[in-house]
């Protein structure tokens, strides 16, 4: 019955919309940086020995031990007093989500392509402190590499200050598995994909110690060895992961758009296995210049299993572009950015009050007639607490008791009430099964809203309530949704309820039993009509 539609915030350029869920891999060989215009590239002068007031380093750090810029002038600025003014511009641009992050996946392109997005990921930092962080990065330029490199001791150093490396996690990191990870500098003196991240790490945080690492083989078992290393040292710990990577590599503006949402989508699955199987839909799809859909899927891999093993259930996009936004960017020839965070959601279920519940539907109904008729989007200034907070929504239209439109997000990083503007647009104008709802119309179109609950993974099919629960699957680039009263509405049993989320998601009937993620949700459901 529904038609999903996942969106992902608008950045200073572009916004999207999705209807599948699809995936990624790694890429196969190094990428070539984009230089950002117009900068030196003039390394920055370090003089022996440094000092840091960092409280868990020595004194002074060896000249040896500070690892210098690579980038600085190419990537983003080499002048200090230029890197701080873009770094804090940028980040005043975005917004602060209120969940803490466990977790962030960043781009690390050239600021003036990717900087907005690595932006909206460390503004998750501002006013937050972390006892532990750690960088994690896929190599691009030591094809011989094969194992993980750990930066020991010592430092990083910026155009604005040096970070210093923690030193205890590092050892203790390198301690938990030195048959994959190794105390290594040479690998990392090149690779940009952990520097670029630090300014924006110093502006945002403040100065910490952390620890940088680069993946040098992204394969699997790298991935499971590293994750299941920091799981074990950071149990302890107030701790947060920065996954370094961008996106599609070198496809045209449109189809990068549609393979990065669908590997968004499938990141935020948070399932690595789903991520990965994925890939080869992408890859074999003959998608012309399409490279790697992620350069750093290793990072992004370990991170999505260290977050969860340290308590994450939730993932959101917070914001998505591509250099074909960027004023200096290719739209023949593209890279992609997002910025995800991941997060611990105590799982609850918003629920609404009568007065609530009459506000929400009288917001959809006049937000139709304006639409409808004049082509703009009512404003409101809402105080109801309820119906600020992030839901996903469905708002299904009916005609003399016939589906005449439902469309709905099943997650949302914006208030319930603007969530519902936009779906009661959306079910009028954009359900593909149906013509546009007409003005004329409008007086005969009942409206019904479906607030949801975040979404449960089912572990076993016996947990599915029917009536009381939706049902979202996923697999490859196939996805669809239920909501809770459609099984009533048509009678079915679990079984069918099953088989039938299955079909809406063009899959076999059984798919649910053979490799698909199928997730269960609640839905609190009014409409006008009572």
């Amino acid at each position: 019955m529904p038609v999903q539609i996942s969106n992902f915030p608008r950045n200073g350029y572009a916004w999207c919309s999705l209807l599948l869920a699809v995936v990624l891999m790694s890429c196969a060989a190094p990428h070539t940086p984009t230089p950002l215009p117009s900068h030196s590239t003039t390394p920055l002068p370090i003089s022996t020995p440094v000092t840091t007031s960092a409280p868990t380093q020595a004194a002074t750090i060896a000249i040896q031990d500070i690892r210098q810029p690579a980038v600085a002038g190419m990537f983003y600025p080499a002048d200090p007093a230029e890197l701080q003014a873009m770094v804090d511009h940028l980040l005043q641009q975005a917004k602060q989500e209120p969940q803490e992050p466990l977790a962030l996946i960043v781009p690390h392109a050239g600021y003036v392509y990717s900087g907005a997005v690595a932006a909206a990921a460390f503004k998750q930092l501002e006013g937050r402190k972390y006892e532990a962080i750690v960088v994690v990065a896929g190599n691009h330029y030591d094809p011989d590499f094969k194992r993980i490199s750990v930066w020991p001791t010592g430092a990083y150093s910026t155009p604005l200050g040096l970070v210093p490396v923690d030193s205890a996690l590092a050892e203790a990191i390198v301690a938990s598995d030195p048959q994959h990870i190794i105390a290594d500098r040479r690998s990392q003196l090149a690779e940009h994909s952990i520097e670029v991240e630090l300014p924006f790490l110093l502006q945002a945080h403040g100065p910490a110690p952390f620890v940088p690492i680069l993946i040098g083989q992204q394969s699997w078992e790298n991935c499971q060895a590293l994750s299941a290393a920091l799981a074990q040292v950071l149990r302890d710990k107030k701790a947060l992961i920065i996954a370094s990577t961008d996106m599609s590599h070198y496809p045209n503006y449109e189809d990068a758009m549609r393979v990065d949402h669908a590997t968004l989508l499938a990141i935020t699955s948070l399932d690595p296995q789903a991520v990965i199987s994925n890939t080869n839909h992408w890859l074999s799809s003959g998608i012309d210049n399409l490279f790697c859909t992620l350069c750093g899927e290793g990072a992004v891999l370990t991170t999505m299993l260290v977050a969860q093993k340290l308590g994450a259930n939730r993932a959101t996009v917070l914001q998505y572009a591509n250099s074909g936004d960027s004023p200096y960017g290719d739209k023949d020839r593209v890279v992609g950015y997002g910025a995800i965070m991941f997060w611990k959601e105590e799982a609850t279920m918003l629920m609404l009050n009568e007065e609530e519940k009459t506000t929400l539907l009288r917001i959809a109904r006049e937000t139709l007639q304006q639409y409808l008729s004049k082509g703009t989007i009512p404003k409101y200034e809402v105080r109801a607490p309820a119906l600020l907070q992030q839901s996903g929504a469905f708002v299904t239209l009916k005609r003399r008791g016939q589906l005449r439109g439902c469309i709905g997000h099943m997650t949302s990083n914006q208030e319930l009430y603007r969530t519902v503007q936009e779906m009661a647009i959306a079910a009028a104008t954009e359900d593909p099964r149906f013509p546009p709802v007409s003005a004329n119309e409008l007086a005969e179109i009942e409206i019904e809203i479906s607030v949801l609950s975040p979404l449960y993974l089912v572990q076993d099919v016996n947990e599915i309530q029917v009536g009381r629960d939706g049902l979202y699957i996923i697999r490859g680039p196939y996805a669809g949704v239920l909501l809770p009263q459609v099984a009533t509405e048509w009678g079915w049993d679990r079984e069918e309820f099953l088989r039938e989320v299955c079909l809406k998601a063009g899959l076999p009937p059984d798919a649910w039993q053979k490799g698909a993620m199928l997730y269960r949700f609640e839905a609190q459901v009014f409409g006008e009509g009572g």
